[in-house]
């Protein structure tokens, strides 16, 4: 059961319009790749992905891209459907216990319930074979973080067989691993129970009024208090088949802009701590017809295209231009004389001729003018942007227009959706007025890279 209902309210402009699962990654993946292939590549079949908030191109994505081979194996996507009553889901355990119906008819011994808004990679059947050792009711995926970013995460404490004696959800001053103050172990959000102990503990926790339904808050700290066996198995101990054994393994919250951001910047990264190319592990996602990534010079004797420490995915045209620690999605065109560093492209971008770009996080579908310049002056750029992240990475949200000077114009259709989301309606509001709207609606739904537009031996670089 993969839990990909998520709002991702964290990451602002980016989630408005979609599921955080569905966010696009790493130029050609999204987010719910890394948990569906980690299950794939542990021999996991049968997999139900409850979707909720924004679901469609999640559902779209997944029904085109995920389609195993029948005779008993699936990845079947689940919407809500309000089938114990006349609600939605009203946390992460309620969405499990509104098919309950799907458990009790897999006849399964054991169930694994993930999270899918994290990148990893991740072993499970070594995690269950820990489950079954441990004899355990529920065994919880756990992983050591600085004391000062726990209180994200739900905080677990352990006695020395790794049983776990206590459990916070997200609290504000997070119990610390003994003998390291500086440390805490956090649940990853991945779960392997007992198929009789989840049924049990999820009929229980429906009934209680006043209950979170979330596992984090209600299911976990009720089966530690009844005195369950609920063990931790540390990811640390994981091994990732074509990794070298001395490798950290690799996991990484994304529900926050910044994090994403880095995150992006890890795989893009000389010596990536999570590895895309090990053939025994892949991470699948949509086969795409484009030709492969081009550098090429302007006009056939300008300045060589240099690209440095860079990630370009394929389809895309990078010609004459500097790229220094960027990643570039599919289908993106960047033109002569542009210098772009530090920056996350999503795909179907358009960078015009001479255009300089600093820490800047362009979703999908977005233009630069020629000319234009951003993230080289902060203060200015306050004045102009409505999404700028703590660490100060400027966020185009998907299909917005970057004049050479001027107000940023944003795609019609996704301004109404910033507007409402509570995330974004606040920012959005102090900025009205000191942006401008495209006169045509459903902008962001344009891709503006090489195969959608002339890209010829006779067509103007501009």
């Amino acid at each position: 059961m993969v839990m990909a209902g998520g709002r991702g309210s964290r990451l602002g402009p980016l989630a408005c319009h979609r599921a955080k699962p569905a966010m696009p990654f790493a130029g050609r993946y999204r987010i719910i790749d890394f948990a569906l292939s980690n299950l794939l590549n542990s021999g996991y079949r049968r997999i139900y992905l409850l979707t909720q908030f924004m679901a469609s191109s999640l559902i779209r994505h997944v029904s085109r891209n995920w389609r195993l081979s029948g005779m008993g194996e699936f990845v079947e996507v689940v919407p809500a459907q309000m089938r114990t009553g006349d609600s939605w889901y009203a946390g992460t355990a309620d969405s499990v216990y509104q098919n309950l119906h799907l458990i009790e008819r897999s006849e399964a011994d054991n169930v694994a319930v993930f999270g899918s808004d994290h990148i990893y990679a991740f072993a499970v059947n070594q995690m269950e074979e820990a489950h079954r050792d441990f004899g355990a009711d529920l065994t919880v995926a756990a992983f050591p973080v600085p004391r000062a970013e726990a209180h994200r995460f739900g905080v677990i404490q352990v006695d020395g067989r790794g049983r776990i004696t206590g459990f916070q959800e997200k609290p504000e001053a997070p119990t610390p691993v003994p003998g390291q103050p500086d440390t805490c172990l956090v649940s990853m959000g991945n779960y392997i129970f007992r198929a009789g102990t989840l049924q049990e503990a999820l009929r229980l926790d429906a009934r209680e009024a006043a209950s979170r339904h979330d596992f984090g808050q209600s299911i976990i700290p009720g089966l530690v208090l009844e005195g369950a066996r609920v063990f931790a198995y540390d990811f640390r101990q994981n091994r990732i088949p074509g990794v070298c054994p001395n490798t950290p393994p690799y996991w990484r919250d994304v529900g926050t802009i910044d994090s994403f951001f880095q995150a992006n910047m890890d795989v893009r990264s000389p010596l990536p701590a999570i590895d895309l190319y090990n053939h025994k592990w892949q991470i699948r996602t949509a086969r795409r017809h484009y030709p492969p990534a081009r550098f090429v010079r302007h006009g056939g004797s300008g300045s060589v295209a240099d690209v440095i420490d860079s990630m370009v995915c394929e389809g895309s045209i990078i010609t004459s231009a500097r790229l220094e620690r960027v990643l570039v999605g599919y289908d993106c065109l960047i033109h002569a004389g542009s210098e772009i560093e530090d920056s996350v492209l999503m795909s179907g971008c358009d960078v015009g001729a001479g255009a300089r770009l600093k820490r800047v996080l362009l979703d999908k579908n977005c233009s630069i003018e020629p000319g234009a310049t951003i993230g080289h002056d902060p203060a200015a750029d306050h004045e102009r942007f409505p999404f700028i992240s703590e660490g100060g990475v400027v966020v185009l949200p998907k299909g917005s227009h970057v004049p050479r000077s001027g107000p940023v114009r944003l795609a019609s259709d996704l301004e109404r959706l910033l507007r409402r989301d509570p995330a974004t309606q606040e920012t959005i509001a102090r900025f009205q007025g000191a942006y401008a709207l495209q006169e045509r609606d459903l902008s962001c739904h344009r891709s503006l890279g090489p195969r959608y537009q002339r890209f010829t031996a006779g067509a103007r670089d501009g």
